[in-house]
């Protein structure tokens, strides 16, 4: 959990020594070669255990195994999701190299890690209101009480309104906590003790978008493990950010996230222009295995990605292969999941970094 503030001398350091998790330790267990690792908050349910378990002695032999592990959706020409398909539907690849695949499971109910992020600036003043209706229903819809969920909205700062819960009164009372800030506000992001994200060496802080995803992705998800995702609320507008796009792409995909981007927005805010952060967007979404859908400033529109998401979430294959290049030398890896029928389109991240293991 997130308990100081973030200075901004540390935020630059951490940008540079960010090490989240690119491969999974995990005990040897007696599930067989197609069972998936344990869910890192799978570690507080062995600390309920009886009483006599403590009692006894135990022996376990801890094996070091470094896993790649994937969750992805297999969808028809028509995008329609697939279900009911087994590990000999698939190859998969790692730099082009074919690779043996350990285990697969069609797991549509494992332990979900959700991120939502909410833009408040000034230019969602007309949807903010939309945004908090339809994103609480989701959260009642998505959300059970094996999930963990966090919520961060950003303007002119960040601000982690909720931290990780599973408690969807909570969730929503912080979605509901979100206002349009345009500046002057003293909202920060608690991180590791001090003021707001510092504000870029190019103009004033307006929507830091960037900096948000980067916080959420290195700050939260990656100290999680297992089934995680990321669902940012916004119309793709970046301006003030400290870092920049690929910066938050890779602490994204570091944090082994896909992130979904529904693009907000009531285009008569915007004037003749219009909006332009969607292919930025497009690229974070691609690359992390989820996806851009544009719903602008209908209610309708939201629910009905909001349902997608939650389908897609709930419809996720789990497939995990040893690499065959087994050196930890922080480079990233392109990962290929590729089908035995033309028929089928795979969503899934296009990659990981081969990190070392944390201590």
């Amino acid at each position: 959990m997130l308990k100081m503030r973030f200075p901004a001398v540390l935020f630059s350091l951490l940008c540079m020594l960010a090490i989240p998790l690119g491969s999974i330790s995990y005990a040897q267990t007696s599930g067989g070669a197609d069972a998936p690792p344990p869910r890192a908050s799978d570690s507080q349910d062995s600390k309920n255990q009886d009483s006599k378990d403590q009692d006894e002695p135990t022996e376990t032999l801890k094996v070091s195994v470094n896993v790649v592990q994937l969750f992805f959706n297999v969808k028809d020409k028509r995008g329609a999701l697939i279900p009911n398909l087994t590990k000999n539907d698939f190859q998969i690849l790692e730099d082009g190299k074919p690779q043996t695949i350990k285990y697969f499971t069609p797991e549509s109910n494992l332990p979900l890690t959700l991120g939502i992020l909410i833009d408040s600036s000034g230019s969602q003043i007309n949807v903010l209101d939309m945004e908090k209706q339809v994103g609480g229903a989701f959260l009642s819809q998505i959300i059970t009480d094996k999930d963990l969920a966090f919520v961060i909205d950003f303007n002119v700062n960040a601000d982690l309104l909720q931290d990780f819960t599973n408690s969807v009164h909570l969730l929503k009372t912080a979605l509901n906590s979100a206002r349009i800030n345009t500046g002057g506000g003293g909202g920060v992001i608690p991180g590791m003790g001090g003021g707001p994200i510092p504000t870029g060496p190019t103009g004033p802080k307006g929507t830091v978008l960037y900096d948000a995803i980067y916080l959420a992705s290195h700050d939260e998800l990656a100290q999680q493990v297992g089934r995680k995702a990321m669902i940012i609320l916004t119309d793709g507008e970046d301006q003030g950010s400290q870092l920049k796009i690929q910066d938050a792409i890779e602490a994204a995909q570091k944090s082994d996230s896909i992130v979904y981007v529904l693009l907000c927005a009531d285009r008569g805010f915007y004037g003749i222009g219009g909006y332009s952060g969607e292919g930025e967007m497009r690229k974070l979404s691609q690359e992390t295995g989820g996806r851009v859908i544009n719903v602008g400033n209908k209610a309708d529109k939201l629910k009905e990605a909001f349902d997608q998401i939650s389908n897609e979430l709930r419809s996720q294959y789990n497939i995990g292969y040893t690499p065959t290049n087994t050196a930890k030398d922080g480079s990233f890896r392109k990962v290929e999941i590729r089908p035995n029928s033309k028929d089928y389109k795979i969503q899934a991240r296009n990659g990981y970094y081969a990190m070392a293991p944390k201590d």
